[in-house]
């Protein structure tokens, strides 16, 4: 597989033999005028970071239209920053899970703990840490909402990525080998290829997901301390407090607005731009339509020299000759060295466990009682049987959808950007339905209160079984035609086998996302109107709203533990079984 790139010389405008790209034409001026503009902005925006600390805590957020605008160009501004530290996090620490057996025994573990800590859990602590780090400015507060928002981005990406860097073909790899490319130019040029349509689609779900917690972000809550930053987050926060209609009304316009430009800027030509990463056998009949900021790419002069002279030289770094050959002998560890090798490392990660469940042990029994410690276990297991039901029910609805979208890459396209519409909703903006409904029928909270806990988790599932769909070899599909098999067994023999791995990959996501949503999901406010549920969500979030590290500790290890005894029994084991079985090689 070699490097895909846009192609900026297939254009019936291109510049004849005669005229030079040095020469500026008017798609020139245009692209550069906008992008010397949103620099302005950005930069205007940037330096609000630098203003004291008591600002943003004293100035109120204003809820008239004109003032969002500007909510909106900060929002946009934290959520990037987000996910490029997220983009850069993705590609250490997936290829380090994939690349290393023992680094994998650490890192999946790890990620699953990660994933599993709820925002508000991450609040309590992050927002002392990035305060202290930047005292009296803002920057901290800033540094504290990318951080939330970059928690909601990262683990699905990273997820992705591992399981695609696992998922690369046998006979790529044996290529690979046969042609002797180092281990550098092996990662650049067929693995990082390989994982390019997942990456582009776990961003897209990402961004939706830095969209469902921006409230948390904005308007940070802990204890005594409150801040405000400005944004669309802190706007909805004010709007549902002040039961102001129309103000919410206003934000989902601009959020709204906001994913339609970055969509269309940004997520459309990547989107085209990833479909020349996949393998042959993948390749669908429907080719997806140009994007118009490409088709105005092409126009340009300087701009497309400049590009395509940026994507020589990453081409040719990702050609350095770094790192051992593939094909040479390497030799092997005898049995015994493996042996002793392994059993050094266990040592050292047992000894570094024991000194850890030591000292939790010590901080455990003198901070909880029995009872306090059995009280929020049973709590989670009532979140626990709200994750499982909403995990199954989102399952039943999305993979057949999924499917369907997936098999045409134009109605896959189409629905982008629908899907990032309904994934980037946050909670609150549902409040005054679920509250209000929840209030004036005297329903039960700890039903009722459940469905806003997969909002913004089930998208994951969807997003994932398109993403496995779209890929799926047609020579299968066309096996399945000749043979003429239809219905259930058409669903057993041959599309669910092929979209599993990337359905556990969403599924797994969802799950985490559900955990963390249930913060969320378990309290509900509308103005001075509130509704709790029975669960480990609610428990967080009441001790992280009173400023109780200790139980919001508590809190943050019981959810942990209940998502890792899950991924230990559930997930990991399915996950292997797919990469073994259903691996398309």
């Amino acid at each position: 597989m070699t490097a895909g790139r846009p192609d900026f010389s297939r254009s019936s405008h291109a510049p004849s033999a005669g005229l030079p790209l040095r020469h500026m034409n008017l798609a020139d001026a245009v692209l550069l005028i906008g992008v010397v503009g949103l620099a302005v902005l950005a930069g205007n925006s940037v330096r609000h970071m630098l203003v004291p600390l008591t600002a943003p805590a004293q100035v109120p957020i204003h809820l008239d239209i004109l003032s969002l605008p500007g909510y909106a160009l900060r929002t946009t501004l934290r959520m990037f920053a987000a996910l490029g530290i997220a983009l850069v996090f993705t590609f250490l620490y997936a290829t380090l899970a994939a690349k290393s057996r023992r680094a994998a025994q650490i890192l999946l573990p790890l990620l699953d703990i990660l994933q599993s800590v709820p925002i508000l859990g991450f609040l309590s602590f992050t927002v002392t840490f990035f305060l202290g780090l930047f005292p009296g400015q803002v920057l901290g507060a800033e540094l504290a909402a990318i951080f939330t928002i970059f928690t909601s981005q990262a683990w699905n990406m990273a997820f992705g990525m591992y399981q695609s860097l696992r998922s690369v073909p046998t006979e790529l790899e044996e290529a690979a080998r046969c042609f002797g490319l180092t281990g550098w130019q092996k990662f650049w040029r067929l693995e990082v290829p390989c994982a390019v349509p997942s990456l582009v689609w776990n961003s897209m779900m990402s961004m939706a997901g830095g969209w469902f917690m921006v409230v948390y972000s904005e308007a940070i809550t802990v204890g005594q301390t409150r801040i405000l930053l400005p944004g669309i987050g802190s706007y909805v926060g004010v709007a549902i407090s002040q039961k102001n209609i129309s103000a919410i009304l206003a934000a989902i316009l601009a959020m709204m607005a906001v994913i339609l430009v970055y969509d269309q800027l940004l997520f459309r030509p990547l989107t085209v731009w990833a479909s020349r990463f996949r393998l042959e056998a993948a390749v669908q009949d429907e080719a997806l339509p140009e994007p118009w900021v490409l088709r105005l790419l092409r126009r340009t002069h300087v701009l497309r020299s400049g590009i395509n002279l940026l994507l020589s030289f990453v081409r040719k770094i990702g050609s350095l000759p770094l790192g051992r050959r593939q094909g040479r002998f390497r030799p092997s560890q005898t049995a015994l060295s493996q042996r002793l090798s392994d059993g050094l490392w266990w040592s050292v990660v047992g000894l570094v466990f024991l000194c850890a469940l030591e000292q939790t042990w010590v901080y455990g029994r003198a901070a909880y009682t029995p009872g306090q410690i059995g009280h929020v276990v049973v709590l989670g297991f009532y979140t626990l049987l709200r994750v499982i039901s909403m995990l199954c029910l989102a399952s039943l609805i999305w993979v057949p959808v999924g499917v369907w979208l997936g098999l045409r890459p134009m109605r896959a396209q189409r629905a982008q950007l629908i899907v990032q519409y309904c994934a980037a909703f946050p909670a609150n903006l549902f409040f005054p339905i679920f509250v209000g409904g929840i209030v004036y029928f005297h329903l039960t909270p700890d039903i009722w209160l459940t469905p806003l806990m997969m909002l913004g988790a089930q998208w994951y599932i969807l997003f994932n079984v398109i993403s496995g769909a779209s890929s799926f070899p047609p020579n299968l599909l066309e096996v399945g035609q000749n043979f003429e098999v239809k219905g259930l067994l058409w669903w057993r023999r041959i599309i669910l086998p092929g979209i599993t791995p990337s359905y556990l990959a969403g599924a797994l996501a969802a799950a985490g996302g559900a955990w963390n949503a249930a913060i969320a999901s378990e309290v509900a406010q509308w103005g001075n109107e509130t509704v709790k549920a029975h669960g480990l969500g609610a428990y967080i979030a009441q001790a992280t709203s009173e400023g109780d590290i200790s139980e919001v500790a508590l809190g943050v290890v019981v959810m942990a533990l209940f998502v890792l005894i899950l991924n230990w029994l559930v997930w990991r084991p399915l996950s292997d079984y797919a990469y073994r079985r259903l691996k398309l090689s």
